[in-house]
């Protein structure tokens, strides 16, 4: 028998959340079967089986949370099966405790595959995570509420619309005599938002945040992109606002590259990146994500425009790539696509700043000659590490990223 353990999934991650058991004890299984599903604090992966055989103990219980390099299920292999007839003929009793120490560790890097290619070959009602804690929290039976999605997928609106059915059960007591009584109800605090509460906390209690608010007028820049919405969407892309920032971002880097620089753990080196990876904060079902595009500055805005499009959907659905949460230089959120119009960010560690975009609003501004026009105003209020950054070096970085969102034809004369 042998025991697969848990491998080492991404950097940093030692444990996960067993979202799902794909197979049962005494389970046949084939090379390259999909047999569990866990949640990391970053993304959904889903684990094959490393050869043919039979499932003889899943060691970790479903919701519970599993460690890196601990077993994660038992297993006989086919191969082993063979030896071990052929052990029985030559009477060679073993012990169980020896047959589990003499089971090999089976980990290997070739049976974790991205999440983006589950599919319902077990027969499991699929759900994502966020579904599946909806559907607990309403004590609901997964199995009983019939999915809308691809292959019978559970989606949110299906559990919504399974709530509202008309019930047949008896009226519930009243609530009276128990209102504010009743115990909060408990969750614990796990995958990606736990990682985010600890993640904050470091990053506030051991970077100086200061900030550095500022109005960018950005008229001529929604202009821009309504006429170059229709060529986008006739190759099958969405022009947000997003490729824009990032493109403007990553040609102002260029006249501060200390932004785009991080600080080593000992405070005493700084690193510059000549890369420019954007990281977009996102607001996901599991939790705040921050996918980076790569390379922006060899970028077209197409190609930012396809990128932002195919995180944001991965980030939204919790199964974003480890190599797409990792590398970022310098982040965006932007809150304003929520309503807000001002935040204070906190730096995503260890980049060196992020900027918070607030949302636009038409206001009144006075041009050259005095007269009042209805303009399209933008709030943004940057975070910066003032380990190294000082406010001067931050308003020429902003000042130069401002001019090309007021301008953005002035991003054509950096064209490649």
């Amino acid at each position: 028998m042998s025991d697969f353990m848990l491998p080492d999934i991404g950097e940093g991650i030692v444990e996960c959340e067993v979202v799902e058991w794909r197979v049962a004890e005494g389970d046949r299984i084939e090379e390259d079967q999909p047999i569990v599903e866990v949640m990391t604090d970053k993304a959904l992966v889903e684990i094959t089986a490393p050869e043919a055989g039979v499932v003889t103990k899943l060691y970790v219980a479903q919701g519970k949370i599993a460690k890196v390099h601990a077993p994660l299920y038992a297993y006989q292999a086919e191969n082993d099966t063979q030896e071990a007839g052929a052990k029985e003929q030559a009477n060679e009793p073993q012990s169980p405790d020896a047959d589990r120490g003499s089971a090999k560790a089976v980990e290997q890097a070739a049976v974790v595959t991205s999440a983006s290619s589950l599919s319902n070959s077990s027969g499991k009602v699929p759900a994502s995570p966020a579904v599946r804690r909806l559907v607990r929290e309403h004590q609901l039976e997964l199995s009983a509420i019939t999915g809308s999605g691809k292959d019978g997928r559970v989606l949110k609106e299906d559990v919504l619309a399974h709530l509202n059915q008309p019930s047949t059960a008896p009226a519930q007591a009243p609530l009276q005599e128990t209102q504010g009584t009743q115990p909060p109800r408990v969750e614990p605090l796990r995958g990606v938002r736990a990682v985010m509460a600890k993640r904050m906390v470091e990053a506030a209690s051991s970077i100086p945040h200061f900030h550095y608010g500022e109005e960018i007028d950005v008229t001529d820049l929604l202009a821009l992109r309504e006429r170059l919405k229709p060529r986008v969407e006739a190759l099958g892309e969405r022009l947000t606002l997003m490729p824009f920032f990032m493109k403007a971002m990553a040609l102002a880097v260029t006249e501060a590259p200390i932004i785009n620089a991080q600080l080593n753990a000992e405070a005493n080196e700084l690193h510059y990146y000549e890369q420019c990876n954007i990281g977009m904060a996102v607001d996901s079902k599991a939790g705040l994500l921050v996918p980076n595009v790569k390379s922006v500055e060899r970028l077209t805005l197409l190609d930012i425009a396809r990128e932002v499009g195919r995180l944001t959907i991965a980030a939204r659905e919790g199964r974003v790539d480890q190599a797409d949460l990792k590398g970022g230089t310098i982040s965006i959120s932007n809150i304003g696509a929520l309503g807000g119009t001002y935040a204070a960010p906190i730096i995503n560690a260890p980049e060196a700043a992020i900027v918070a975009i607030g949302k636009t609003q038409w206001l009144p501004r006075f041009d050259e000659q005095g007269e009042v026009q209805r303009r399209a105003i933008m709030t943004i209020t940057w975070a910066g590490d003032h380990r190294f950054i000082d406010g001067g070096t931050i308003a020429r970085f902003c000042n130069a990223w401002k001019g090309y969102l007021e301008a953005p034809e002035t991003m054509l004369l950096h064209l490649g």
